[in-house]
């Protein structure tokens, strides 16, 4: 039986182009290349697209784009069903069969629905959600209007456009105090990695974080301050889904921030399991479901939670889903389904497989 061929596509035009590289060299690492033929295909942070042929290491420490005699342009092909990579040499072509796709790329033109739009044109099985699903899922002010219609329990939060900030700040000001008071959250409404997302505590940080957001994204969300555990829950599967045990965040900062989640001196520290009553557990694992469900999600998510003590009583309360989740080697979603006795190299096997269609 021929070896399938499996593209590992990183890179990006985002933010968060360094994470994509950094999950990424996790995955090159961890993957059974004894089951696989891997391949991998780079987009640079200006959008220059080339098959790889070098080292992980230089992944890693983000020289890979500058070793001129490992990279030629390459672009899929827009053919539907020829499934192939097409690889320029000068006035040749090579035309290379790929079996399966894993876009291992997060942020805005990765995980957005644009990437996923044009892979579902080639006709090539890709590893996680569809266009539709990727762009309301990375929406959160879409995502938030879905679920709250669903009955979903969230923080409270106000959408503010960016353009409308010079002239309307104080009506802006006024509407974003009401929800809580001081703190509050400001995040890009299309971000990831907690990128843009500031915690304010008053009417000068806010407009500052209002302006700063509006650099990423026009849209904004607004949210109050909420105390409370920050958990979080691995799903996999297409239509029938398993959620793995929730894990904890201790951020060790004022909120789960990008240098909280990646900076080599991050004070962050996880509990797996998370620090909450069984029935909780059970009751979020359900509800990460649910959203699951309701969103149309295809291979995999993660869906973080707050749980507020509350009158004595343990209240689940809606943060956001990523349907791209980080790969690097200290991020939650491996970690949860390697502490449920997966081997990372089996969470890759199983992505593949729901990728070509294998549900159990």
């Amino acid at each position: 039986m021929k070896t399938p061929t499996l593209l590992c596509l990183f890179g990006g035009k985002s933010s968060e182009y360094e994470i994509s590289l950094r999950s990424v060299t996790s995955i090159l690492e961890n993957v059974d290349r004894d089951k696989y033929n891997v391949v991998t295909l780079g987009i640079t942070k200006d959008g220059r697209w080339y098959y790889y042929t070098g080292s992980t290491d230089a992944i890693r420490d983000g020289s890979w784009c500058d070793q001129t005699d490992s990279l030629r342009e390459a672009m899929l092909s827009p053919s539907f069903g020829s499934s192939e990579l097409l690889i320029f040499d000068g006035d040749r072509v090579e035309r290379m069969h790929i079996d399966v796709i894993f876009p291992v790329m997060h942020g805005s033109y990765s995980e957005d629905g644009k990437l996923q739009g044009l892979l579902e044109m080639t006709g090539i099985p890709f590893v996680g959600n569809k266009c539709t699903t990727s762009a309301i899922a990375m929406d959160k002010g879409f995502t938030k209007l879905i679920l709250k219609n669903l009955g979903i329990p969230q923080a409270k939060s106000i959408i503010v456009r960016g353009e409308a900030l010079e002239n309307n700040f104080d009506k802006i000001r006024a509407g974003c105090e009401k929800l809580s008071g001081y703190p509050l959250f400001v995040k890009p409404a299309n971000g990831g990695s907690s990128v843009g997302t500031a915690k304010v505590k008053n009417a000068a940080e806010l407009r500052d974080a209002l302006e700063r957001a509006a650099l990423i994204d026009k849209k904004i969300i607004v949210e109050e301050f909420i105390t409370a555990k920050e958990c979080e829950v691995a799903v996999m599967g297409n239509s029938s889904y398993t959620a793995s045990t929730v894990g904890q965040i201790n951020s060790g900062s004022a909120f789960y921030d990008y240098d909280a989640k990646y900076a080599s001196d991050s004070q962050a520290t996880y509990n797996i399991p998370a620090d909450i009553k069984p029935e909780t557990a059970a009751a979020i694992r359900n509800m990460a479901k649910q959203i699951c469900s309701v969103l149309g999600v295809e291979g995999l998510s993660r869906v973080d939670f707050f749980v507020r003590t509350k009158d004595g009583r343990e209240e689940i309360i809606f943060n956001e889903i990523n349907t791209l989740p980080g790969f690097t080697s200290i991020s939650m979603y491996p970690k949860l389904f390697c502490h449920d006795g997966m081997t990372y190299s089996e969470i890759i096997d199983r992505l593949v497989d729901l990728a070509l269609g294998k549900e159990a």
